[in-house]
């Protein structure tokens, strides 16, 4: 499982001030789901992805990943997860199953445990006619193969893909996603962050979009549809965004002081949540205010 709690993350401003990356997100993952991190480029998504795989120290607020504090207990966190964007790199030099190895070898495995391992990973990836093949050589899709087969390696209850079909070809992408999707129905818990709706659609079981470092809401797919009235979920993200940055950039606020989220007529200010969505506390603070 995967949770936050006034997750928060600021940045000095060259300027003077700060810059709010991320301003008190709450969600939580679950065992045997995708959740979805969507948003614009500059929403925060990344940000959140750092702090939890301990690239970034969070400001304030506290992650927990499979049952660890990622500030107290970051060594632990990195046992129990496997991170992939399409920014991961290969070494030239090394074959696929060297990398892959080496990998397994640096979270404590013997060569002994990671054989039968790894002849799993090769077999159900497809990757034996590859197994030989320096990085220096191969595709984009083969690259792709060797990243997953690196998050897998040591079984992580928990992975983190970070735009991962960004700038692959659509064969590639699809076979990645399918990959994505029986990994969930194994039992894995699931963090996808992407900026492209028709992902979400075919992916995700639960999806939080943000803005600016906000959530601006979270449910299911279906919950989002009910709630804002809208079959397109694609008309649903551009509507909050559209809103979220008129009200930052046209309400007479100074520029970081935090906006009013898209809500409902009688609703207080807080993040929307779809009916049956797990509850905000922070929302149910504001509204006794």
């Amino acid at each position: 499982m995967v949770k936050t709690k006034n997750l928060t993350k600021y940045y000095d401003d060259p300027r003077g001030g700060t810059v709010r990356a991320l301003d008190g997100i709450d969600f939580e993952a679950r065992p045997g789901e995708i959740f979805g991190l969507l948003g614009p480029n500059g929403a925060g998504k990344t940000t959140t992805l750092r702090i939890l795989s301990t690239l970034l120290r969070p400001s304030g607020g506290r992650a927990v990943v499979a049952g660890f504090d990622c500030l107290r207990q970051p060594a632990q966190v990195r046992r129990n997860i496997g991170f992939m964007s399409v920014n991961t790199a290969v070494y030239d030099r090394m074959t696929a199953w060297e990398m892959v190895e080496y990998f397994g070898l640096l979270y404590g495995w013997t060569r002994e445990q990671l054989r039968p391992r790894m002849e799993h990973l090769f077999d159900r990836l497809k990757m034996n006619e590859i197994r030989d093949v320096p990085g220096g050589r191969m595709s984009t899709g083969m690259k792709q193969k060797v990243s997953i087969a690196r998050a897998l390696v040591h079984d992580p209850p928990v992975l983190i893909f970070d735009e991962p079909t960004s700038g692959l070809d659509v064969l590639v992408a699809r076979n990645l996603l399918q990959t994505i999707r029986e990994l969930r129905d194994q039992g894995k818990c699931i963090i996808f962050s992407t900026h492209i709706m028709r992902e979400v659609e075919k992916l995700c079981d639960r999806v939080a979009i943000l803005c600016r470092g906000r959530i601006l809401t979270q449910g299911t797919p279906d919950e989002l549809r009910r709630h804002f009235g809208e079959d397109d979920l694609e008309e649903i993200f551009f509507r909050l965004i559209t809103e979220a940055e008129l009200v930052r950039n046209g309400d007479g606020r100074e520029q970081g002081e935090r906006p009013h989220s898209h809500r409902r007529r009688g609703e207080t200010e807080g993040t929307v949540e779809a009916p049956g969505a797990a509850p905000n506390p922070r929302t149910k603070e504001m509204r006794k205010s």
